[in-house]
């Protein structure tokens, strides 16, 4: 039986390496499209791996990429919007301009990943942009799937790997919505789910909400993060006007940590009410069980960064 050949938009980032793995130990031949060839140096090494350079704004060049392959899987997203890069441009028309293309291209399978709570009503620009796109996936009769998770927690995430570098370089740490409620869930269990997704006919036209098995505030969270590290800031938490302007002062800075849509997200808590979808086989990973590994560089992954860093590689 010929090998089905699986496109992934976004799969040098952080999920999405870890659902190429995946897919490449499941037997898949696996496109990744990225922007800069150089940043999926980890990647090219799979043996069914083709790491590809494509501008996705364009339609020829996206065209010229997904040919000949069975299924796209779209993980493509942006925190920060800037002139460069919109909200409406990466989350509501690129979904559009895919299903689309695979139409086109006689591509049946497509699986688009979201946010939790994106809607049309949601307070921010973010999710308001993610319904957008989901929207755009729901009517395109293709064999769809959409996959809406909290935040992700992994080796070499940007949420608590953030809150370990601020709890190591400051004794105070002004936090901004520290009653916000989020439920992570660990980027090996949601890159499981997705990959083994592909082929399962019992996932077409569903939508899952994808979450770890603990609440925390964001004070925990960080609290957690400090601990992990060694580290015992104070945490001073931001009334909500504190924490605006918290925020509209970070938009300034050159790497944008946070901003005001960013809070405004916030006002929905990233939780579920709903349990793990049992069809996936899969009891979530608490965060207890691995972060603290990773946060304090004892794993063999953190160890062969610090040697890079130390040899200038």
């Amino acid at each position: 039986m010929q090998r089905k050949t699986v496109c992934v938009l976004g799969g040098s980032g952080f999920i999405g390496s870890h659902i190429v793995h995946h897919l490449d130990k499941a037997g898949f031949d696996v496109k990744v499209l990225t922007r800069r060839r150089e940043s999926s140096k980890h990647l090219i090494l799979l043996p069914k791996v083709t790491v590809i350079e494509c501008q996705i704004m364009s339609d020829m060049a996206l065209r010229h990429a997904l040919s000949g392959c069975d299924a796209v899987i779209n993980l493509v997203g942006i925190l920060h919007q800037d002139r460069h890069a919109t909200f409406e441009a990466i989350h509501s028309e690129l979904p559009r301009r895919l299903v689309g293309l695979c139409k086109e291209l006689g591509i049946n399978r497509f699986i688009q990943m979201s946010a939790l709570h994106a809607s049309s009503a949601a307070p921010s620009m973010y999710l308001r942009s993610k319904a957008v796109g989901e929207a755009a996936v729901k009517v395109s009769q293709l064999n769809w799937t959409i996959f809406r998770p909290s935040v992700v927690f992994g080796e070499g995430d940007s949420f608590l790997n953030l809150f370990a570098r601020m709890a190591k370089l400051t004794p105070i740490i002004p936090l901004a919505v520290p009653n916000a409620r989020f439920q992570p869930i660990w980027v090996e269990d949601l890159a499981k789910v997705i990959a083994a997704s592909v082929d399962d006919l019992h996932t077409y036209h569903q939508s899952y909400d994808l979450c770890g098995p603990t609440i925390y505030t964001m004070r925990e969270l960080v609290a957690f993060a400090a601990k992990a590290v060694g580290a015992n800031p104070r945490i001073i938490g931001l009334n909500q006007r504190l924490s605006y302007l918290q925020a509209m002062c970070m938009e300034w800075l050159p790497i944008k940590l946070m901003s005001r849509d960013n809070l405004r997200s916030t006002e929905i808590d990233s939780i579920s009410t709903e349990p793990f979808p049992a069809l996936f086989g899969i009891m979530p990973t608490s965060l207890e069980a691995v972060a603290p590994h990773y946060l304090s560089g004892t794993t063999p992954r953190a160890n062969y960064l610090r040697y890079r860093v130390t040899a200038g590689r």
